[in-house]
């Protein structure tokens, strides 16, 4: 549904973009993620048409952005980051206008117009003006006219930057009914996000894709150790030095509150030591108040794999990158 194959892109001296390829089948949701600077909004604006590469392909079902970017760019929504409105219309006068620059007759542009409202949150702001509205409506505003011509892509830069913690939740929850319905291409600098609704993820630093997989996937790649956070009622020297002597741990880091021991115990990589714990735990008779499994998240592989890349800005990560051909 959308093609990259290598794609670059110079600003005159300097790379944005260094011959990046990755391919998404339709129905996925796709985060797009990269530090400032690593050629996100670059590669985005290339894909829906807004900038020509320098060199490479770039495609949306099948057609060439840069040969055809009329037919190309109908099949994509875009919501930009800056989101750009017109604040003097009204919400439904806006939606109309973007329906007639698709060249949309009457009646679809007002079937269209009202499914987007409803499917959006915006049926109680339709007759507002958009500069009257929330940070949080003017989003749905720009991810309204983005569906409006029900495109089967839709690319979404930064859509949730400025909205508070209630509007991140409503805003995700409607990208996700989306799931299936539209291929998604997210770019976010909110991890969690992309956790929770991606099939795929994308990460590219210094203008190039760093590394690529399932949020699963990555996480298994992240190379610091997972841990296991124990409280017991314990002197802290009698934890430590019993845990210590567990094979599979690294380390072990304590606090005392109240008489309980709060341990830290981080283990091998690759290595579950919560059983060997609960039997040390059985074995010395300590009163257990918590043991809680800690693993790396996307948030830690998005640290370290950008770090890696920042130190070689003239190849990808090795044991990381993934190309098309490998989807």
């Amino acid at each position: 549904m959308i093609e990259v194959r290598n794609l670059v892109k110079w600003y005159g001296p300097t790379l944005a973009v260094g011959d990046i390829s990755f391919a998404i089948p339709k129905g996925q949701i796709v985060g797009f993620l990269g530090p400032n600077g690593a050629g996100k909004s670059t590669t985005l604006k290339i894909i829906t048409g807004y900038l020509p590469p320098t060199s490479g392909y770039a495609g949306i079902d099948g057609q060439n952005v840069l040969t055809a970017p009329e037919v190309a760019r109908a099949r994509i929504g875009y919501l930009p980051e800056a989101n750009p409105l017109y604040p003097e219309m009204r919400v439904t006068e806006y939606l109309d206008y973007r329906g007639r620059l698709f060249e949309m007759p009457r009646a679809q542009r007002k079937q269209r117009s009202a499914y987007v409202i409803e499917r959006c949150g915006l049926s109680a702001v339709r007759r507002r003006l958009i500069g009257q509205l929330s940070r949080g409506n003017k989003q749905r505003v720009g991810l309204a006219q983005a569906l409006l011509h029900d495109p089967p892509v839709i690319i979404l830069d930064e859509p949730t930057v400025g909205l508070d913690p209630n509007q991140v939740l409503q805003f995700r929850k409607l990208i996700e009914e989306l799931k299936g319905q539209h291929t998604l291409l997210l770019s976010t600098h909110i991890l969690p996000e992309v956790e929770k609704m991606a099939d795929y993820v994308i990460i590219i630093a210094g203008g190039r894709i760093a590394a690529q997989g399932s949020p699963a996937e990555l996480r298994q790649q992240v190379t610091s150790a997972s841990r296991v956070l124990l409280e017991v009622k314990a002197a802290a020297s009698n934890v430590e030095k019993t845990l210590r002597q567990l094979p599979q741990v690294l380390t072990v880091d304590t606090t005392t509150q109240d008489g309980w021991c709060r341990a830290a115990v981080t283990s091998r990589p690759g290595a579950d030591v919560r059983e060997a714990i609960g039997q040390a735990v059985t074995t010395q008779g300590w009163p257990l108040r918590e043991m809680r499994y800690e693993t790396a998240g996307l948030e830690q592989f998005f640290v370290q794999i950008t770090a890696a890349q920042s130190h070689n800005q003239t190849a990808p990560a090795a044991g990381y990158l993934a190309t098309d051909k490998h989807r």
